[in-house]
């Protein structure tokens, strides 16, 4: 690990030998370096400017190392300092002393340079570990705290009666926001290609008609031409693919979140399915818990007469609850299967994963408001109720529940066909 520093390391003994030694070992490193004879001295310097670490003598004029160290330590602005003693002291108790009062370390004289380099090197390691770690915990936890706040919020709006109108709305105004700008993008892609295509076969002219005119360009301008001709289609072949991707997710996200009309319409069912899996794409990648989720689409066109918007709704609680179940089954071949069937009287979808399961104690209450067995903070747990209501009630349909532990669960949800 490369130690980044700009500050210094102070040096407190009254030997004028050891000051002078140990300076000149640890400036050749590459390190500052300050010194102090006495106790009283290096704890004025350590006001005046906070050393990185300070190697102390134990048996000085004045005030001894401990004294010094305990002073440093009892101050808020000095005590996470490192402080490594120096000292001809080699009984235990006195080794004890000084790592009770806050020393990290002990150098024992009379001292080998390649130790105290090895020694030195080591805390300040640990010591800008230690400073990174603070401030990634910082930055985690108000990240978290920002999250949290975001969470929470979001939940207050969800369980409010108008939420998954509200919600629908939001999203369709955001996809709909989208839409121009990424269109804009997709569509001057291929052009821009065709534009590059046709510069580069200026350059090619160019280079064969003035070849030395083009070396002395490169060398002047300090560019490689032949990589960036190579690279230029790469760069935007690979802005053709993400841009595809994120128009995808906004045809997705303008039918996932398509209003609720006051009559039912005529939607194709695997619209529905293939939008959500869409939306879902980023839960399906392998995580430090599971592969990647198979999924297994065993369906067709199915058109029946339904309220698309809220259907997709129930796709999305379904599908993203059997997520849930493979990331907490923790399984070496986690698969989600997606099978639909029609009979003259029925559209008929079933969702099954191969996780946990669900204990047969509760299967009976799983469509209730007041159940849920997510944990707090994991969603609202209205998600199959509200499935359940949207089936049956809005849709005159059934959804039901079959599961065993161990083996997986399966949902079936059928729409009746008018």
């Amino acid at each position: 690990m490369q130690i980044e520093t700009t500050g210094f390391i102070l040096v407190v003994d009254d030997n004028t030998t050891n000051l002078s030694v140990l300076s000149q070992a640890l400036k050749q490193v590459g390190w500052k370096v300050r010194v102090a004879m006495d106790g009283e001295s290096a704890l004025q310097k350590v006001q005046e400017e906070r050393p990185e670490l300070i190697l102390l003598d134990v048996m000085m004029p004045g005030i001894d190392g401990f004294e010094t160290c305990r002073r440093l330590k009892a101050d808020a602005a000095t005590h996470d300092i490192p402080v490594i003693f120096m000292t001809a002291l080699s009984d235990t108790e006195s080794k004890i002393k000084g790592l009770s009062i806050g020393a990290v370390d002990y150098i024992a004289k009379p001292f080998e340079q390649e130790e105290v380099i090895a020694r030195v090197k080591i805390h300040l390691q640990l010591r800008q570990l230690q400073s990174n770690l603070a401030r990634e915990v910082e930055k985690r936890t108000c990240e978290l705290s920002a999250t949290l706040e975001e969470l929470q919020r979001s939940q207050q709006q969800l369980i409010q009666s108008e939420k998954l109108s509200t919600l629908g709305q939001l999203v369709a105004g955001v996809a709909h926001e989208l839409n121009n700008p990424i269109g804009c993008i997709v569509s001057n892609i291929h052009p821009a290609l065709e534009t590059v295509s046709e510069l580069e076969q200026v350059i090619r002219f160019y280079q064969q008609r003035f070849p030395e005119a083009t070396e002395r360009l490169e060398q002047e301008l300090d560019i490689d031409v032949e990589f960036n001709l190579a690279d230029l289609p790469k760069l935007l072949n690979s802005m053709q693919l993400s841009a595809d991707r994120i128009q995808a997710m906004s045809v997705s996200l303008r039918s996932f979140s398509r209003s609720d009309s006051e009559r039912k319409v005529r939607a194709n069912l695997r619209d529905g399915l293939d939008c959500t899996l869409v939306i879902l794409e980023h839960r399906l990648k392998a995580n430090s818990i599971r592969p990647r989720i198979e999924v297994l689409k065993q369906y067709d066109d199915i058109f029946v007469e339904c309220y698309p918007g809220p259907l997709s709704q129930v796709f999305m609680n379904l599908l993203a609850n059997a997520i849930d179940a493979l990331n907490e089954a923790c399984s070496a071949a986690p698969q989600i299967q997606i099978q639909t069937e029609v009979t003259d009287k029925a559209a008929i979808v079933r969702i099954r994963d191969n996780g946990g399961g669900i204990p047969l104690e509760v299967q009976s209450q799983i469509f209730e408001s007041t159940f849920t067995t997510k944990a707090a903070g994991k969603g609202t747990g209205l998600g199959l109720s509200i499935s359940h209501q949207i089936i049956v009630e809005k849709h005159g349909g059934q959804l039901t529940c079959t599961s065993e532990m161990g083996q997986g669960t399966e949902f079936t949800i059928s729409i009746p066909r008018l």
